[in-house]
């Protein structure tokens, strides 16, 4: 009848002890797999070792060819004699062992009736990690290498085949900076605007500043500049230098600028500010642009010099990336980003010719910052790198 166990002809008498570990009536089983023969017996339940053991130890029925040794299963002694027994695990397991090279037949299980689970996988797996680390037996070796050559840095070096994968514990800066981001764009609507502006004449006076002699031993470069006109954007639009006060439900208008640069160093990016950068000349804002660089490349950036911006500039141009769409710091309502100048084909005067291009994007708070403040502080900031006469004129 299908779906019941075929006993064997009772001429072949089975060896002593074994009736103890034949599963008896009906067994479950994976749909459309049908019924096991009897020939495969379930591997026996924990705190039942003496009946495979007792198998091991019986002598071998009357057969023509000699019994085949005990094969040991899953780590719990000793199987029916015959070919080994596989095993017990879902095939969605067995495809993650798979993948993450572990031989099933090395995993302990932990699932009910002996299968083996998701968990006893990457039990396995992560535990095959320290032998990369330390020697291994010959036989062994290949196997422990496959398996943790995508957890580990170190078996890079070991994997005759290179590792796959590499993995960097994300802590100190980093962390702290991820989970900030997490939390500013989950916490804050934001809106970014983007323009495009011709900034040949700006470039052509950070080229005559360099050789100006009260710029000398100065950092003088296009963000400079950049910096220069957002500061005169905000002195004409002061609702963009502001933070939200969640638990009082107000914005809190700063009268001070707090200028964060974002800086990236071997810990991870930071984000120092130049304290009251409004009150700077242009000079003193060179001195300490080239101050706060300086410190953040050498690892020695302060946590006083990350609190307390209130606005930030980030210079995607100097990896030659045309713009983006920069997350806010938190408690900060805006963020520019500044992007790659470009020798581009330019409408200027009546004719094309080649000018100077860049494309800056302005990221805002939507809750306290509207379209409106924002596209004005944006315009702003273009016009000043488009004529920057107008550093005099709207000081």
């Amino acid at each position: 009848e299908p779906g019941v166990l075929v006993e064997p002809p009772a001429a072949a008498p089975a060896p002593a002890g074994a009736a103890e570990a034949k599963p008896q009536g009906r067994q479950p089983v994976l749909v459309g797999y049908g019924v096991v023969e009897s020939s495969t017996r379930r591997r026996p339940r924990k705190g039942a070792a003496a009946a495979p053991a007792a198998v091991a130890e019986a002598p071998a029925a009357p057969a023509p060819v000699p019994a085949p040794a005990p094969v040991a299963v899953n780590g719990h002694g000793a199987g029916v004699p015959g070919a080994p027994e596989r095993p017990l695990a879902k095939p969605p397991v067995r495809k993650l062992a798979k993948d993450l090279g572990v031989d099933l037949w090395a995993v302990r299980p932990t699932g009910p009736d002996g299968i083996i689970t998701r968990a006893d996988v990457q039990a396995a797996a992560a535990a095959a990690v320290p032998e990369v680390q330390a020697p291994a037996p010959a036989a062994e070796a290949p196997q422990a290498v496959r398996a943790a050559a995508p957890v580990t840095a170190a078996a890079s070096a070991a994997s005759p085949d290179g590792a796959r994968e590499t993995r960097i514990p994300v802590k100190g800066v980093r962390k702290a900076t991820a989970q900030a981001m997490v939390g500013s764009a989950f916490t804050a609507p934001h809106v970014t605007e983007f323009v495009t502006v011709d900034v040949t004449r700006t470039m052509k006076l950070v080229q005559e500043l360099k050789q100006d002699p009260d710029m000398a031993g100065l950092r003088v470069n296009p963000l400079l500049l950049v910096a220069k006109a957002l500061l005169v954007a905000i002195r004409r639009n002061p609702g963009i230098n502001a933070s939200w006060d969640e638990a009082n439900q107000e914005i809190v208008e700063k009268h001070y600028v707090n200028l964060g640069i974002a800086a990236a160093t071997p810990r991870g990016l930071i984000v120092p500010n130049i304290k009251d950068a409004h009150a700077k000349t242009l000079p003193e804002l060179a001195a300490s642009l080239g101050e706060l660089v300086a410190t953040a490349r050498e690892g020695r950036t302060g946590p006083a010099d990350m609190q307390g911006g209130t606005v930030t500039i980030t210079n995607v141009g100097v990896f030659g990336v045309d713009t983006g769409t920069p997350i806010l710091n938190p408690g900060e309502a805006a963020i520019l980003a500044f992007g790659a100048v470009k020798l581009q084909p330019w409408v200027h005067k009546g004719k094309v010719r080649p000018r100077q291009v860049t494309t800056l994007a302005l990221s805002f708070d939507h809750r306290l910052v509207d379209g409106e403040l924002g596209s004005k502080v944006l315009a702003d900031i273009a016009a000043v790198l488009e004529h920057p006469k107008r550093l005099i004129t709207w000081a």
